[in-house]
């Protein structure tokens, strides 16, 4: 995989990194299993500090898309990450409904509306 910066761009090189890695995450150009490149290793080739793609390293896994195992280096974690990111975002439209009063059964129309089920 090919990360590229942009030095001109107003978002801060870390999270340029790591919407990168959730991007080819989600086209599945990253698949489950897949070893990213060494903090240091990937540092050196974007010529930025190792705690830079630390962070980005770290974020990616407080979200769920990667796993580090120590010696193992950083993988790319498999389909529960997806998982786990759909059924956070369930819970918060379950509780954004609640609070605009909308009753289960409107919300999971709405739902299966907005999938393209009827």
């Amino acid at each position: 995989m090919d990360f590229t910066l942009d030095a001109a761009s107003p978002t801060p090189p870390y999270e340029q990194v790591r919407a990168q890695v959730i991007a080819a995450i989600d086209d599945g150009s990253l698949v489950a299993g897949t070893r990213l490149p060494p903090v240091r290793t990937l540092a050196a080739e974007l010529n930025l500090a190792a705690n830079t793609v630390a962070r980005a390293y770290r974020e990616l896994e407080e979200a769920g898309y990667v796993e580090t195992r120590g010696r193992a280096g950083t993988i790319v974690r498999g389909g529960d990450a997806a998982s786990s990111r759909a059924a956070a975002a369930a819970e918060a439209y379950a509780e954004t409904v609640r609070r605009l009063g909308v009753s289960a059964e409107d919300a999971v129309a709405l739902v299966k509306a907005a999938l393209g089920e009827r």
